[in-house]
């Protein structure tokens, strides 16, 4: 089973620790093309215009400054790096030992920069957003498609994938024709007086809770039926609803609906 996960914006920049390994991150085979987006985006970040090409506003100026020390800044562990609503509710930190080992072998986070990272990974903080047009690579999604073709198929192996990814990061990879039927994705609506609704609180929330709770459970379901049970399971000590989800292309879809957190 992979669970894969999009970043957070909000990152954790390390005080202490060595700088980027860009080789002893997993996907090595990422390695030349890790190496060329970050040339390209440190670029970007001395030039004038940076604020307006990377889409910040000028009380984001410092943040270029992580750009321009990617490879000399410290690192840390990709699960300490990534902060924001989803990895508030996940808490790698907490997680028992048998979760987190469970976390290093299924869980994988997209990132605009390292293409994709395993919580393990040392990585620096940075600034890129996934929907950035990135002079000398292009768009980012766009890039990293091309690359992440072959790596997250490798990743997943013949387990089921678990796709919590936001929009703007699904688009870095797609599953094919011939793995749909082994993917799985998920839609939490927030039910309120009678109306269901998408709202990126819950959503991120829920998200983080869910894959908290799958890493404690330790299941390992093969198939979307059975992951749907395990998830109906879990949802009766955490609150939510599953349900079937709208046809997609790209694999089957599953709505968790929440009252509240």
């Amino acid at each position: 089973m992979l669970i894969l996960l999009p970043p957070s914006e909000g990152k954790l920049a390390p005080r202490r620790g060595r700088p980027l390994d860009l080789p002893g991150l997993g996907a090595p085979e990422l390695t030349a093309a890790r190496e060329r987006l970050i040339r390209a985006l440190h670029e970007v970040s001395t030039s004038p215009g940076a604020l307006a090409t990377l889409g910040l506003t000028p009380g984001l100026a410092d943040q270029l400054e992580l750009n321009r020390s990617l490879t000399t800044a410290p690192t840390a562990r990709a699960d300490q790096i990534y902060r924001g609503v989803l990895y508030e509710a996940l808490g790698f930190e907490t997680l028992s030992p048998g979760a987190r080992r469970r976390a290093g072998a299924r869980v994988a986070i997209v990132s605009s920069v390292f293409g994709i990272v395993r919580p393990h990974d040392r990585i620096p903080a940075y600034r890129l957003a996934g929907g950035v047009n990135l002079p000398g690579v292009g768009p980012v999604s766009t890039y990293w498609r091309s690359h992440l073709a072959d790596v997250v198929p490798s990743m997943l192996g013949r387990g089921l994938l678990i796709d919590l990814r936001s929009s703007t990061y699904a688009g870095f990879w797609r599953p094919p024709p011939t793995s749909k039927a082994r993917v799985v994705t998920v839609r939490v609506l927030h039910e309120y007086a009678g109306k269901r609704a998408v709202v990126s609180h819950f959503n991120k929330a829920t998200k983080g809770r869910l894959v908290r709770a799958l890493l404690e459970q330790g299941e390992t379901p093969r198939t979307p039926a059975a992951f749907a049970a395990t998830l109906q399971r879990l949802g009766e000590q955490h609150a939510w609803v599953v349900e079937p989800g709208p046809p997609s292309p790209h694999g089957t879809v599953f709505d968790v609906i929440v009252a509240s957190l």
